[in-house]
């Protein structure tokens, strides 16, 4: 064993001086400083053997260290800081951000006017001669109602449905706002609005519809400036006097007067509910659009009210029970084509519109009645025999004002102007104005002009009937529409010179200067055509069509002012003459034999466009000037019909209403010498008609003339091209052809060789 150990110990070097003093010097656990550093842990030798072992076990054991819980109840106090720290700059931070987004949005709100002047266009009402209101344009405002002059149910239907917390919240209302989170997070959609009745009434004063989260910041805080500035009552009864329900309507008042015909005064408890449902969708609740809606609506309006206890259970199922509200039905008539015109014109006559404004027209409320009733009965029990699907009529005294207008046979579903805007072709009743030309050059009533087949370098035009009368005076062939004297009365006078006499008389569309002008083959409109007519009423006078004559605001200011037209003669009073007594003709004997107003001198022209698509009649008394047309929007062909049918009966029906009980007059200048008193004393002066046409059978006035011979329309065709007819020895060119001589070859030898 002692060589084991010296062995395994190894050999010791002697030790002297400083370190052999320091050579047994060792340090214990117990001469070290107590609560050390963790690097400072005694190192626990590894016993060699086990009695080593049960010798250490045996021996004092180290206490343990208090560092660690030390060093954890510092780290957790550290952490509590930290959070107490960074909560109150996260805190910091948060309010000025709030600041700053408060003071953003404010600064980008609009200027707060005066809460009485709601934003919303101006209003434009329309009232007719006698002063009763025809329409009205623009949004609708009500007078303002005072809260305690409604029903007390009223006001509560829409507490109840639209912010039940009203009374208890300061303009924003977060309960509200948490439940419609809530609700729209479970439909997973926006089911349900967090604003009250204040946001709302903030929203529809001072800003717009737009859905953004800085309206919404805006809305929030001009919310709580309301709430400071007025009381509850106040804000509900601004509210409830600004609100939109719907087809213009701002105001309870304005509502109840558009849906019910009543003040809001007086409305019903199942009125007052369908009026509050309104506000969530006015445009697709409104009950003059969505009967069944608004009723579906309010039925919810009335289990809201009864779930807050402002009704009973009884009144709510009463109420509910009721059948369907009658509403005023939504403004169809044709008086709104009247209103549109309207506003097509306000701009020229007093320019920017910025406040509400009284319309005062010409228009005759009875007389409208009456036209509309004749076009869509005429058109309802006809249309589909004669495949006519609209009409449009003006009727307007001989000075212009327009006391009727329709421009179809129903403004909801079409709001297209036919009187106004639609161009379509005349037809023969153009062929005044030919025969105007005709007489202001020389011609007479009785001036004799040859029917006969013609031929313009292809082109020939026919009568409708294709019969050819041979010889005849200008007031039989424009009272039969005698096609080719019309034609060869065109070429007489000069195609241009024709154009300039429409022109003079009223029409404004741009007119074609060529050879089937006098067919009426260049577009006009109603009302510049009847416009046109008026001066062979009134004297020869030309005039402005108009329909306006003063506008005022609500306040009485006047604005404007129609003058009065200064006289234009435009038709020398004989030439007027001598257009009445050919024109009075056609109404006598000719295709509008059916046009008759009981003891009143009337006159006027029909007119058939090709292929029977425009449909004309245009007649006059000394009180009235009205042209009515039929056909289709397409262009396409009616049914054969003619100006001497259905425009005729439209006309006739019209006119006979509107001569009631008003004093009978004679037409200016009708009575002159060149009113043909007897028909057999010009038949004298009439040769047999050309073959192979059928003689023409001239009738004593007093007798019925004969059916067959006579067209009801100014129709014409236009055939294949044919050669020309052959070349014939010019004529002297200066020569002009006397009023009673033909034109045949005159016209074949002198310009269509």
């Amino acid at each position: 064993m002692a060589w084991g150990r010296k062995k395994g110990g190894g050999r010791k070097e002697p030790l002297f001086g400083l370190p052999a003093a320091l050579a047994d010097l060792r340090l214990s656990p117990s001469d070290r400083i107590p609560g050390g550093g963790d690097d400072e842990k005694p190192a626990k030798s590894k016993p060699k053997n086990s009695a080593d072992k049960s010798s250490d076990s045996g021996s004092e054991r180290p206490r343990p260290s208090r560092s660690g819980s030390k060093r954890r109840s510092k780290s957790r106090g550290f952490g509590i800081g930290r959070l107490f720290y960074w909560t109150a700059v996260l805190g910091l931070w948060t309010g000025i951000a709030v600041i700053g987004v408060v003071v953003w949005v404010g600064a980008h709100l609009p200027p707060i006017q005066s809460l009485e002047i709601p934003k919303r266009p101006p209003t434009i009402q329309i009232v007719g001669i006698d002063g009763s209101v025809l329409a009205q344009r623009g949004e609708m405002a009500g007078a303002n109602i005072a809260l305690k002059d409604l029903p007390s149910y009223l006001p509560k239907a829409f507490i109840a449905i639209e912010d039940r917390r009203f009374y208890s919240h300061f303009g924003v209302d977060p309960v509200g706002i948490l439940r419609a989170a809530i609700t729209n997070l479970l439909h997973r959609g926006v089911s349900q609005g967090g604003s009250t009745l204040t946001q709302q009434l903030a929203k529809n004063l001072f800003l717009t519809q737009e859905r953004t989260m800085q309206r919404k910041l805006q809305e929030a805080e001009l919310a709580l400036w309301l709430e400071r500035k007025h009381s509850k009552n106040e804000i509900l009864e601004l509210y409830l006097n600004r609100v939109y329900f719907g087809s213009g309507a701002y105001g309870v008042e304005a509502a109840a007067q558009r849906y019910f015909g009543k003040s809001a005064k007086n409305v019903t408890l199942p009125e007052a509910a369908m009026l509050a449902g309104l506000v969530k969708s006015p445009s697709r609740l409104a009950p003059n659009r969505n009967p069944e809606g608004a009723e579906q609506r309010a039925q919810v309006v009335l289990a809201a009210m009864a779930d807050a206890k402002f009704i009973t259970e009884a009144q709510a199922k009463a109420s509910i029970g009721q059948p369907s509200i009658a509403v005023k039905p939504a403004g169809a008539g044709t008086v709104n084509y009247v209103a549109d015109w309207i506003g097509e014109v306000l701009d020229d006559l007093v320019g920017q519109i910025d406040q509400d404004i009284v319309v005062q027209t010409t228009i005759d409320p009875k007389l409208q009645a009456v036209a509309e009733a004749a076009v869509i009965d005429e058109l309802a029990a006809k249309s589909v025999k004669f495949n006519v699907s609209q009409g449009a009529l003006v009727a307007m005294t001989p000075d212009g004002a327009v006391r009727a207008m329709v421009g179809g046979r129903n403004y909801s579903e079409s709001q297209y102007n036919r009187a106004v805007t639609a161009k379509r072709q005349p037809g023969s009743s153009f062929k005044p104005f030919v025969y105007l030309t005709a007489v202001e050059a020389g011609l007479t009533p009785d001036t004799i002009r040859t029917d006969a087949p013609l031929d313009i370098k292809g082109w020939k035009p026919e009568n409708y009937t294709h019969e050819y009368f041979g010889s005849v005076t200008l007031t039989q062939a424009l009272a039969m529409s005698l096609n080719t004297v019309a034609v060869r009365l065109g070429v007489e006078v000069g195609a241009k010179n024709v154009v300039r006499t429409a022109h003079r008389l009223g029409i404004s569309s741009k007119l074609e200067p060529n050879v089937s002008i006098a067919l009426g083959t260049s577009e006009v409109s109603v009302l510049e055509l009847v416009g046109a007519y008026a001066p062979f009423a009134n004297g020869g006078y030309a005039v402005s069509p108009h329909v306006v004559t003063r506008i005022k605001t609500s306040s009485g200011k006047l604005l404007y002012d129609r003058p009065t037209d200064p006289p234009n003669q435009v038709i020398e009073p004989r030439y007027d003459a001598m257009m009445n007594s050919m024109m009075r003709e056609t109404l006598i004997s000719g295709t509008a034999r059916k046009a008759e107003i009981p003891g009143w001198t009337a006159a006027g022209k029909t007119g058939t466009s090709q292929d029977y698509r425009d449909a004309w009649f245009i007649g006059y008394t000394a009180k009235l000037v009205t042209g009515v047309w039929l056909g289709n929007d397409d262009n396409s062909p009616t049914k054969k019909a003619t100006g001497g049918g259905l425009p005729v009966e439209v006309w006739s029906r019209f006119m006979k209403a509107a001569h009631q009980g008003v004093p009978v007059a004679a037409i200016p200048n009708s009575q002159g010498s060149w009113a043909p008193a007897n028909l057999m004393q010009i038949s004298s002066q009439i040769s047999a008609p050309s073959a192979p046409a059928a003689p023409m059978q001239i009738q004593p006035p007093m007798q019925a003339p004969p059916p067959a011979p006579v067209p009801s329309g100014g129709y014409y065709r236009q055939p294949s091209p044919t050669p020309a007819r052959a070349a014939a020895p010019p004529p002297n060119p200066n020569a002009r052809p006397e009023a009673a001589a033909g034109l045949d070859g005159w016209l074949a030898d002198r310009l269509f060789r």
